[in-house]
């Protein structure tokens, strides 16, 4: 492999996410940070990549000093009215992430969907979309999970800079053990 094959790869990879996250909803962005600052807790679910990304936002979400959850875990408590569902999904048909918001919203929760299927099963069960999708060279959904990624730590920033916290703030909960 060439050293210059392997930078027009990388070139065509940064172009593909930010041409996806030009093009992200910048109403339903801050749609998304006004839910979280506004939940008692948050909840976060996926399956397979899409599952690690939303534990990174998660993580995340506890540098910001949020009651945040990863559901499924045996330490997640039980949640209710006045909490935030996030699903991550790239095709919006993930059966796991599907029932979790259907439960989410017979909680009464508000449930926000990360995904690159507008017209998917947990699209119609979201109050909130994320939608990050569009074609790639990259093999499966490599792409929506990167830009998902980038997305959410995008929100993580808008959210700290609304909570007026540092950088220090959030060093200080970040884990040390």
């Amino acid at each position: 492999m060439a050293d210059s094959e392997f930078k027009q790869v990388i070139a065509m990879i940064s172009a593909e996410i930010g041409r996806l996250l030009s093009q992200v909803d910048a109403r339903e962005a801050s749609r998304l940070v006004d839910a979280l600052a506004a939940s008692q807790g948050v909840f976060v679910t996926g399956e397979g990549r899409s599952g690690l990304i939303a534990r990174a936002f998660a993580t995340r979400l506890m540098h910001l000093g949020l009651p945040v959850h990863v559901v499924g875990e045996a330490v997640t408590p039980a949640a209710g009215a006045g909490d935030l569902l996030i699903a991550v999904s790239g095709s919006g048909a993930t059966l796991v992430a599907c029932a979790h918001a259907q439960a989410a919203r017979a909680l009464g929760m508000q449930v926000a969907a990360v995904t690159a299927s507008p017209g998917s099963p947990l699209v119609a069960l979201s109050d909130l979309q994320l939608l990050i999708s569009g074609p790639s060279e990259q093999y499966g959904g490599s792409l929506f999970e990167q830009a998902a990624l980038a997305a959410l730590d995008a929100l993580a920033l808008l959210l700290q800079r609304r909570l007026g916290q540092t950088a220090a703030d959030l060093e200080a909960r970040h884990a040390n053990l």
